[in-house]
This record gives C-alpha cells, structure tokens and sequence, in this order.
C-alpha cells in the first residue's frame, strides 16, 4: 500500500473509478468571472466519463465553453472517522449530439429541480485522484505527547 507525505493511502486509478461508480452526488468547480465556485451535483459514471444532468446556468455555461472543471466525490464516516476521497480534473462539455443526448436520458440519472434540465454535461477523466483514510493510516500519522 502506497501512502502519501500525511500517511493517507493512495488510491490508484481502477479504485478511484470504482468509487466514482458507488457514489450519486458530488461537486463540481468551476470558475465563473475568475472566481470559484463549487456546486453540489447528481451524477454518474457513464463510460470514462462522469455525466451530470442540468438546466440553464453555471454549470451548463461553464460546459458550453469547453471549460477545464473539479470534480470530487468522497464518502467519510464520522464515527469511525475512516472515509475516502477521488478528485478528477477534466473538460466539461455539453452533449449535443441526438442520439448521445437520447442515450443519456434512459440512463438513471436524478435530478433535483423539477424545471427544466433536459442539458448534459460530460466531464472527462483526464486526471483521477483519490485517498483513503483508514485507522491504519491515522495510528501512524498521529505522533505521541513529547
């Protein structure tokens, strides 16, 4: 096992993708007028890349432009405190094409307005990350009273 400068494991790329798999909300980053902004979303793992189903705003505006995004997923307990976190960076763009867009609505993707959010925005696994926090991993970082 592959531990990080803070005693965290390492998650490689198949682990990261198979947490990405298990999870249905995450937050996406984006940066509107040169400032961030990190926005709660539903998604999916659709092939090698992460779908989100959305209506007119940041999220599609930022997709529109082609736009480098954040993505992270994490799940952390708080009793045990032992959780995980994956972080991708990719490129965010809106699905246009008819028949990709008709695919994307049979996939089981919820969303939580219920206006409009007949848009899909696909972000690219180009960069996946991921750390694991385990009692394991804590007993070792933590150092005893001088």
């Amino acid at each position: 096992m592959e531990t990080d400068r803070n005693g965290l494991e390492i998650l490689d790329r198949a682990e990261c993708v198979r947490l990405l798999e298990s999870a249905a909300l995450g937050r996406i980053a984006v940066s509107i007028g040169a400032l961030p902004m990190i926005l709660p979303v539903n998604f999916l793992l659709d092939r090698d890349r992460i779908l989100i189903r959305t209506g007119e705003g940041t999220k599609l505006e930022a997709a529109t432009r082609n736009t480098v995004v954040a993505f992270e997923v994490d799940h952390i307990d708080p009793f045990s405190h032992e959780g995980w976190s994956v972080c991708v960076t990719g490129r965010a763009t809106e699905l246009r094409d008819a028949g990709d867009v008709e695919r994307a609505g049979t996939l089981p993707l919820p969303h939580w307005v219920p206006n409009d959010v007949s848009h899909y925005v696909a972000v690219s696994l180009d960069l996946v990350s991921g750390r694991r926090l385990s009692h394991h991993a804590a007993a070792g970082s933590v150092s005893a009273p001088a």
